[in-house]
This record gives C-alpha cells, structure tokens and sequence, in this order.
C-alpha cells in the first residue's frame, strides 16, 4: 500500500475524483506542454456528466486559463474509457483553429480514481511508492496481535515519524473547516438554492443534555465541514471531498467533548487512514466506480476505527468497529442531485458519523470476536459496486438525482 497521505489531501472542494484530480492533471499537463497555441480538454463518462456541478470544467480552465490561450471543453458522458469511468484527455495543438482531425502536439489520458489521485495512462512517473508491506486488515491486526502494537504503531513503522507532521497539518485544516462550517450561515452556491445547517443544528444541540446533545453537535460538526466542502471551501479528504465531514465530525466532537491531547487525535487520525488505505488497495473509494460505499461507507469505517481507537479498543474491536462502520452502507449509490455534492452528500456525511459512534459503542460491548472480517467485507464492497449500473454511480442519472435536470 502506499501512504496515508494519499487518503489525507488538503484542498478546496467540492469533489476530490472531480475538482483536486482534475485540476492536478491539468497541472501536469501543462508542464509537459508548455509551448502550444490551443488546447482541447475531453472529459469522459462520470466525470463528464456530473462535472459541471462538481466544477471540474472551472478547476481546469483555472489552471489553463494561466497561459492565455484558447480552451475548448468536450464532454462525452456516455463515453467510457476502461480504465475507469472519471477520464480526461488533454490535447495541445500548434496551431489557434487546428483543422478538424488535426495531429496534437501532444496528448495525455489521465484517470481520476478517487481521494484527489490520478493514474497517467501509460506513465508510472507519477504514481508515488509502495510502503506497506501488509495490505489486509486481518494481517495488520496479527501483527498488531503478536508485537503488542497499535495500528498507530504499524503505520508509523512504515510511514516514518514524520508522518505526525503531516497528520498535525491535517488535523488543523479538519478544526479549521469545522470551526468555519458552524459559523457561516446563508446559501450554499447552485441552483438547489440549500440553506446550510450546521450553525443552526448547533445551537439547538448546545440547548440538549447528554445523549440528544452528543448526537446533535456530532451532526452539527459533520455538516459543517461538508458545508464548507459544498461552497469550494478548504478542507481535507478523508477519504474524498464527498465523504469528508465523517471523520473530523467525529473527532472534533470527542476532542472538545473529552478534552482529549492532540496526540491522541493524531493516532486515531493514523488508524483512521491505515482503514481507508486498506479500502483503496483491494477495493475502491471512488463513487464514480463503487458508489457512495466506496467514499461515505468507508469515511464511516475510518471514524468507527478511531473513535474505538480513543474508547480504548483492542486491535480487534477497531476492525469490527470498521467493518460495522462499512458493513451498514453497502450497496450504497452515488446519486448527486444536479450533479452537486449537496443532496444527498450532505446528510449522508452528519448521518454517517453518528453511525460510526454507533458501530464504536456496539464494538466495545464485544471481545472484536465477529465472523465477517473486514477485508471480507472490501471484498464484497468491490464486486457490489461493480454490479451496480453505471447510472447508481455518479452520473448523475439514477437514484435521486433521476428527476432533476442536470446544470
């Protein structure tokens, strides 16, 4: 597996296969072709159909735009490239008005598989190394079992001590995205005209005692974040934009509500990222290819470990607490209405965090002794979210989004 980095990127929404990987790929693209007269951008398949709503188009001429040269943008939504339904190709030309079949100068097929990471087609430069040697759950806890570790300990092991830094940042940019998400008030932009939630939920939660309060400010810290997500604010994967108010939700929560010291927020961060990394290695965490299995079920899976993790939990009650956490939203779809990450995104982020306190709490009453393991349970994510039609799967087409025009 490579590292949890991968599954932990900072930046703007509203969507990480969709916005941070496009956007990353148009990066690359023009430093490789610096010198054209023209481009042509050809946005395949799920990325094309709901990429306007995700601002993909906005994320790439952004980036090109910078050159001052002319763009074209073709979207072919019911185009798709094997590899993997969320494809662009970058084309420069030599001339301003190439005639029609014109050679380019230069071409790039880039696929954006989920969590912000793209796959050049025919280019491994990019591609970043392997360095877990364990890429299963079960044997991860066996080696936690027989040295007496912590996952936290495993990934540190592999990752470096360095890795703490790189989770301080996280974690700041997950407070930061919460903190802003429950003051702002208003609209969130696109033609759905959504009020944002997250100030009001919690101020009424503050007004609760005990078991009501925990569950409303949980939700309160979820919406928040993908709030924020939703309007192209900062925020961090975890493991995509869509997905990405699940676990600080929860942390943040069980942060301010346990005075807990950081370093044991960065820890649970480490477990909580070992559980997505796993996901991304034998399965998927891109909507476009499972569903939202693959980005809100498995963000549930990373809050449930960590919250087990701060609970106190065996390595064994931390990988049931994931595969109740992942277990509880399979067959999932991927169904943004109008091709925003806003409904059902939103809610499905505030619901999926109470779940992982849930899936916390059930797992703590048990010795972590279950007959599904974990990676049984990615197992049948992965055949699940490609049995599903392509039309459940981002495109926008099927599920709840059917009946809205797309933008």
């Amino acid at each position: 597996m490579k590292s949890i980095k991968e599954i932990y990127r900072i930046g703007t929404g509203p969507s990480s296969s969709h916005t941070m990987g496009p956007r990353k790929a148009a990066e690359i693209f023009l430093e490789r072709a610096p010198e054209a007269a023209a481009y042509e951008v050809v946005l395949y398949g799920s990325l094309a159909a709901t990429g306007k709503g995700h601002l993909t188009d906005e994320a790439i001429l952004d980036v090109i735009n910078k050159k001052g040269k002319p763009v074209k943008i073709t979207w072919l939504p019911e185009t798709f490239l094997e590899r993997h339904p969320n494809a662009v190709t970058f084309r420069a030309f030599e001339s301003v008005e190439p005639e029609e079949n014109a050679r380019p100068l230069f071409e790039m097929t880039v696929y954006s598989v989920g969590g912000g990471a793209i796959e050049i087609e025919g280019d491994k430069s990019e591609e970043s190394a392997e360095i877990y040697a364990l890429n299963n759950l079960t044997d991860i806890m066996h080696y936690c079992e027989r040295t007496g570790r912590c996952y936290w300990e495993y990934v540190e092991a592999c990752e470096g001590s360095d890795i703490w830094d790189y989770l301080r940042d996280v974690w700041k940019a997950m407070r930061e995205a919460v903190e802003r998400g429950i003051n702002r008030e208003g609209r969130l932009p696109g033609p759905l005209n959504l009020r944002r939630k997250a100030s009001q939920y919690h101020v009424k939660a503050t007004g609760y005692r005990d078991n009501l309060k925990s569950r409303g400010l949980t939700f309160a810290y979820a919406l928040a974040v993908s709030e924020e997500n939703a309007s192209g604010g900062v925020i961090c994967t975890a493991p995509t934009c869509g997905s990405c108010g699940v676990l600080p939700g929860v942390l943040y929560h069980l942060w301010k509500s346990r005075d807990l010291p950081e370093e044991k927020i960065l820890r649970a961060l480490a477990t909580a990222g070992l559980i997505g990394n796993v996901v991304k290695q034998n399965a998927s965490i891109s909507g476009a290819e499972v569903g939202c299995q693959g980005e809100v079920g498995v963000a549930c899976a990373m809050a449930a470990a960590a919250a087990n993790q701060l609970f106190g939990g065996s390595p064994a009650q931390i990988e049931y607490a994931a595969e109740m956490g992942l277990e509880h939203h399979l067959g999932m779809t991927c169904d943004p209405v109008c091709g925003l990450v806003q409904i059902p995104c939103i809610e499905r982020n505030a619901y999926a965090a109470a779940r992982a306190l849930d899936a916390n709490i059930y797992s703590s009453f048990s010795d972590g002794t279950h007959r599904v393991s974990f990676d049984k349970l990615v197992n049948v994510m992965r055949e699940t979210g490609h049995d599903l039609p392509s039309l459940y799967k981002e495109t926008g087409a099927g599920g709840l989004a059917k009946d809205y025009r797309q933008m």
